[in-house]
């Protein structure tokens, strides 16, 4: 049993599954699961109207929620909303009594042109001005994982993360009983195994050997 778990907000769980088709991985869409996904659980639970702060890509995944006269912010990864008029828009929400939905909190990601700041800062930003705090739906929240493993019939104990997040990946896998593997690819960086507590049950060069080890050891 497979699930694809992401904290991408740059583009819809449709646009996705084609970009993964097209990498040749034989994948359906049900063995995505997205924070996009859990932000829109929370926005129809709380029954709010958001304002999103999110990519231009990642809309359809939000398709049908209401969002005129907004009463809620709801923030991702989206760098060409990051300017002073729309953060001080969403500053103005929240100081009203709206509730602050980040879809994740990390620090940074990797880009064609390097390392670039994630919507953690935003997010942070915005909860210091405001002095409240963000329901954080993404990883490396328990219940993220947990809602990824609902309809595999695993407990968290049967399973296994990989990830190149020592934080947000593997660190929030373990924290809800899960085995967590780091790989050493993608944004991972020297010494980013020793940043969490406990370590990683294991770091690997790469996703291959990730997977060989998981054939070899663990089943």
């Amino acid at each position: 049993m497979v699930r694809f778990v992401t904290n991408t907000t740059k583009e819809s769980k449709k646009d996705l599954l084609e970009r993964l088709k097209k990498l040749e991985f034989d994948i359906s869409e049900d063995e995505i699961f997205t924070s996009l996904t859990a932000a829109r659980n929370l926005v129809e639970q709380k029954q709010v109207r958001p304002m999103l702060l999110v990519d231009d890509r990642a809309l359809p995944d939000f398709k049908g929620i209401q969002t005129s006269d907004p009463n809620a912010v709801v923030i991702g990864l989206a760098p060409e909303h990051f300017h002073y008029q729309m953060l001080n828009q969403a500053f103005r929400l929240l100081l009203d009594g709206a509730p602050l939905i980040a879809i994740h909190k990390a620090r940074y990601y990797k880009r064609k042109d390097g390392l670039a700041l994630g919507p953690g800062p935003f997010v942070t930003a915005l909860e210091y001005a405001t002095d409240t705090k963000a329901t954080v739906v993404g990883k490396p929240e328990k219940t993220f994982f947990l809602e990824a493993l609902r309809g595999t019939g695993c407990d968290p104990e049967e399973a296994v993360m990989i990830g190149d997040d020592c934080r947000d990946d593997v660190g929030g896998a373990q924290n809800v009983g899960m085995l967590g593997i780091l790989v050493k690819t993608g944004k991972y960086r020297a010494t980013d195994e020793e940043k969490i507590n406990p370590p990683p049950y294991l770091t690997c060069e790469s996703f291959p050997h990730a997977v060989d080890h998981i054939l070899q050891h663990l089943l």
